[in-house]
């Protein structure tokens, strides 16, 4: 009887070196992108391989996100309805918030189920004084709820950074938001080398370094691959990627932008996982716009982590009883919450 071998994975013969369960710091974008455009399935099965040879597929941290400093940011990042360039948004100006205020916020997210809360203001770059004063108490207060402290407050120097780390600061996150050569048409205000060396200082004052990007601005799969790439060339690689959607709003110049395809979040979640293999791979800003099937899908890919909570910064998120109800359906328990959403 003669015997038919079924054809061999596309994986195999694209890039052997890929799939070996090491950490790498050498990517070049050629290899990134070959990995990105895999067949769909092979992609998602070797991602998978390589999450659970690096991570327990159970654990998905829960972040809490509040913006306790928003709107007339000087920068002009075109995505962002903060910034005080776009006028038509209608984002009005906050002072930042009372400490005691957020800190009822940050005991309600754990309360919720949250591990990690998760603190952005709308600065250019903090100024020393009351205000930064304040951000440490906010991060020494949330630590003393047990829980990870993160704030995202634009550029640092040395000593913000090891002050922050004074504080307890767990992680700091600072996107590159796309790769370096599609940058300059997103964001004019802020360099590509300043966002790298504020990340210098971050991992310099041993702070863990949270730093991802947004798909769907406009970009080609080449830049989403840069931007893997310099990601992924960093020694150590950051403990968190946050994977983020483009949330069109209106008044920014992305304003008209069409939504980003699923799948292009599942293809960018694996091919972080496969570069940056024990990465917090985080599926943020435009989650809401997903079926429960892609982001499981996305989790399966290698994402273990998700903002947890019916608000972003300033853009809606999923409800926090369908993400319970989500992730029980799935096998992880939400405590406080699991029973209510199973009602």
């Amino acid at each position: 009887m003669t015997q038919i071998s079924a054809p061999a994975s596309p994986f195999a013969n694209a890039l052997p070196v890929a799939v070996k369960p090491v950490i790498r710091h050498d990517w070049s974008v050629a290899e990134i992108q070959a990995i990105h455009d895999l067949p769909l399935l092979d992609l998602v099965f070797r991602a998978a391989e390589i999450h659970r040879a690096h991570n327990d597929p159970a654990d998905i941290q829960r972040a809490s996100l509040l913006s306790i400093k928003t709107g007339g940011c000087p920068e002009d990042c075109a995505y962002c309805p903060q910034s005080a360039h776009h006028k038509g948004t209608g984002m009005a100006r906050e002072r930042l918030m009372p400490v005691e205020t957020v800190l009822r916020e940050a005991a309600a997210a754990k309360e919720a189920g949250a591990h990690r809360f998760c603190m952005g203001a709308a600065w250019r770059q903090p100024k020393d004084g009351p205000e930064f004063d304040a951000v440490l108490a906010m991060v020494r207060g949330v630590r003393g709820l047990g829980m990870e402290a993160c704030v995202t407050l634009g550029m640092l120097t040395p000593d913000q950074a090891r002050r922050l780390a004074e504080a307890g600061l767990t992680s700091y996150n600072h996107n590159l938001d796309t790769g370096p050569d599609f940058y300059g048409d997103i964001i004019s205000t802020r360099s590509y080398a300043d966002r790298l060396t504020t990340l210098e200082n971050v991992r310099e004052a041993g702070i863990g370094v949270c730093c991802g990007g947004i798909v769907g601005m406009g970009e080609g799969v080449k830049d989403r691959a840069a931007m893997l790439q310099v990601l992924a060339n960093h020694a150590p690689h950051p403990e968190s990627v946050p994977i983020n959607a483009l949330v069109a709003v209106e008044g920014t110049p992305l304003e008209d932008q069409p939504p980003v395809d699923p799948l292009d979040l599942v293809r960018m979640c694996a091919t972080a996982r496969i570069v940056m293999p024990r990465a917090r791979v985080r599926l943020s800003a435009g989650r809401k716009g997903l079926t429960r099937e892609a982001q499981i899908l996305c989790f399966l890919a290698g994402a273990n982590s998700i903002f947890y909570g019916e608000r972003l910064l300033t853009t809606a998120n999923n409800e926090t009883d369908s993400d319970a109800a989500l992730l029980r359906d799935i096998g992880i328990t939400v405590p406080g919450l699991t029973l209510a959403a199973a009602e």
